[in-house]
């Protein structure tokens, strides 16, 4: 697995600079943590209980984001956005139902490529607004904090319960 395209630097002075660092921190971090984890590993439950959730199902929650920032932002650029009243937890079930299934390659591909796209919205965003704001916390480097923390230890757990003599 690789961590993705690599994305070129926002342009000097972007009003987005140090979210768009902070999120690609982010997004390397949680790559090397996937990149860390076996196949099988990816599909085991325990990273969430109550739903119980996947290595696979937080990549995709976290793809869908992207590509749901993605759209918001290429809409602001547009003139055609029409506000951020979204039903949170709405938006997040149907976003994961809409994953649901999908092999973990799938759920990694597009969350790669759900991210590519919205740095290249993201970049076209020049004046600064609360509305992009509120989908840079929802899909940039903070929302991948919501989520770090946890597959810091779950990826840690994995790992730790391999066969020593690797059989």
């Amino acid at each position: 697995m690789t961590a993705g395209s690599a994305v070129p630097p926002p342009p000097a002075g972007h009003p987005h600079a140090a979210e768009i660092d902070t999120e690609r921190r982010g997004w390397y971090e949680l790559a090397d943590l996937v990149r860390s984890l076996t196949p099988a590993e990816c599909l085991a439950p325990g990273y969430q209980r109550d739903p119980d959730w996947t290595v696979r199902d937080v990549v995709a929650h976290l793809g869908t984001w992207l590509a749901e920032a993605q759209l918001q932002f290429e809409r602001m650029t547009a003139g055609t956005y029409e506000g951020h009243a979204v039903d949170v937890d709405a938006l997040n079930a149907a976003l994961l139902e809409a994953m649901h299934g999908q092999p973990f390659e799938v759920a990694w591909v597009q969350a790669n490529g759900g991210r590519t796209r919205m740095i290249q919205e993201w970049y076209g965003l020049l004046d600064p607004s609360d509305e992009a704001a509120w989908w840079v916390r929802k899909a940039g480097g903070a929302h991948y904090e919501d989520h770090l923390g946890r597959l810091r230890e779950w990826t840690a757990e994995l790992i730790n319960r391999r066969d020593p003599a690797g059989g």
